[in-house]
């Protein structure tokens, strides 16, 4: 039986999938309590300049609070100057840059690694708000610092209306159906489509857990890369049993039903097919956060080996795997893995979020040689022994 998880307010994982995920939102109250003080405004503002990280400036006009303005990133010291009343700073990927905020996914072990984005931060002075909207995605909206004031209105879709001409979209009305105000530790699951409306009732901080499901255009684009580098799909498919027609700009039923046919039984059995689902499903959300590691040898492992060091999976990398034919299939930052077979049951575990302490289990040649490959691709990192 599932346990009471306290992130979800003491109900287990197994009801809260089936009463609420994707279903209906959830308040708990002091749900994270270790999330308060990670970051504080300023944190968030020295983020944001960074060279590499995403973040959104977004404004509202002072003299025309419905006059909308964003800012990508790159931002500059300059964009915080002289700024109106109204103004929210998103920074994307926070996990990529603190252990302890990427530390708080396993806060819900019940959701898998695949599903995850991103963990965005907002900060936002009194009033600050990115106005009434919905999302495509599953999110867990954490309050770190501050308090802001959350309206859940109409469920929407793809067809829902928004405000014309302005940089977001903004839904023009909301059906109030919830109006809560949430303080540090406070968390609030909105599921996809649920419209929403977060205003900061002082200076405030809301960490957005995201997960998302893959989109099909996304998997259809990365599939057809994959048969296009298959030049034996290229030679001309064999004719039908042609028989004489008398309709020379008709495609028949016959024809038609061969080469569908033709496409579809190549897709239930390509192999480039599944090698294609797991590169866009093992894709790094940010590329570019991943950072260059410094070269290793094996031999340099096994100098420290024993020595307290762990491995871990590197935050911004996504590495994930498959059960075939008895065997693990590993896929990280959108490639194939290959690693030897003792090592496996280990990086399985890395996988699933786990550290390993590299201990004597890893004084192998074999092993010692798969940990380095990844270690210089970024996959996992060494994490050193506590002092």
């Amino acid at each position: 039986m599932s346990q009471s998880l306290a992130v979800l307010g003491g109900i287990t994982a197994e009801q809260f999938l089936n009463e609420y995920w994707q279903k209906k939102p959830l308040l708990v109250r002091n749900a994270m309590p270790e999330i308060i003080g990670l970051l504080e405004p300023e944190d968030v503002q020295e983020l944001a300049l960074e060279e590499d990280v995403t973040a959104r400036l977004i404004r509202q006009k002072n003299k025309n609070p419905n006059e909308w303005h964003v800012k990508s990133s790159p931002l500059t010291k300059g964009d915080f100057q002289k700024l109106p009343n109204l103004w929210t700073l998103l920074v994307q990927a926070v996990d990529h840059y603190s252990f302890d905020i990427s530390e708080l996914w396993k806060k819900f072990p019940f959701i898998p690694q695949w599903r995850r984005d991103d963990i965005m931060v907002s900060y936002a002075p009194k009033g600050g708000s990115v106005g009434k909207h919905f999302d495509f995605y599953d999110v867990f909206l954490v309050q770190g610092h501050g308090h802001r004031r959350w309206q859940l209105g109409q469920m929407c879709d793809e067809s829902t209306q928004f405000i014309p001409d302005q940089p977001l979209k903004l839904l023009p009305e909301m059906d109030i159906q919830f109006d809560e105000v949430l303080a540090p530790g406070d968390l609030l699951y909105v599921p996809p489509g649920l419209s929403h409306y977060g205003v900061a009732e002082d200076d405030c901080l809301t960490f957005s857990f995201g997960f998302r499901m893959p989109n099909l255009s996304e998997m259809i684009d990365q599939v057809s890369d994959k048969f296009a580098e298959n030049t034996l799909l290229k030679n001309p498919l064999a004719d039908i049993a042609r028989q004489q027609t008398a309709h020379l700009g008709e495609i028949n039923e016959v024809e038609f039903s061969y080469l569908k046919t033709q496409l579809l039984d190549y897709l239930t059995k390509a192999p480039e097919f599944d090698a294609a689902i797991m590169a866009y499903m093992s894709e790094s959300s940010y590329p570019n956060n991943i950072p260059e590691p410094e070269e290793v040898e094996a031999s340099d492992l096994s100098e420290i080996i024993g020595t307290g060091y762990e491995l871990i999976l590197e935050p911004a990398s996504r590495l994930l795997y498959r059960m075939q034919n008895g065997s693990f299939d590993f896929w990280a930052n959108g490639e194939n893995v290959c690693i030897s077979k003792p090592f496996a049951a280990q990086l399985k575990r890395i996988a699933d979020g786990e550290n390993i302490a590299l201990d004597e289990s890893f004084n192998d040649d074999a092993v010692l040689e798969d940990i380095a490959m990844l270690l210089n691709n970024a996959v996992v990192m060494l994490l050193p022994p506590q002092e």
